[in-house]
């Protein structure tokens, strides 16, 4: 998906560089899952002359857009990922913070039940597992 101008301009945000090149990095990142940390440093590896602050609020205002999600890790530390349609549920390593994407039918299908039970329709949800990976299971602790 290669974001630009135009989707800045329907989230009612104003076209900057700094936008730009923080939207450029979650589109070509190796990592799909970034810190406000990692997408400093990797302006920074490209000799872009952005901020700190800058990074946080350009982070905030791509999530309040619907441009990015925000993944809570634990404490004040978050990753964002860039919004999409295709559904998917994390797992977040509460050691290392390793975030993994996984689709389960069972528990989808589980949960439209659970909210048609009660009388409801689903109209958007999100799980996250907070859970210690596989490599942190390996290290002695």
């Amino acid at each position: 998906m290669t974001l630009g101008k135009e989707d800045l301009k329907q989230a009612g945000l104003k076209i900057t560089q700094q936008r730009l090149k923080i939207l450029h990095i979650f589109e070509n990142a190796d990592k799909r899952h970034l810190s406000a940390d990692d997408v400093f440093k990797l302006l920074q590896q490209n000799n872009e002359e952005v901020g700190i602050a800058t990074v946080y609020r350009v982070l905030a205002q791509f999530e309040s857009a619907g441009i990015l999600q925000r993944l809570n890790l634990g404490g004040d530390q978050a990753v964002y990922e860039l919004e999409s349609d295709e559904h998917h549920d994390h797992m977040i390593c509460i050691h290392c913070h390793k975030v993994e994407e996984f689709v389960d039918d069972v528990i989808e299908a589980r949960q439209i039940k659970a909210v048609e039970e009660h009388g409801g329709q689903l109209i958007e949800h999100s799980s996250v597992l907070y859970i210690k990976c596989k490599d942190c299971l390996k290290k002695k602790s």
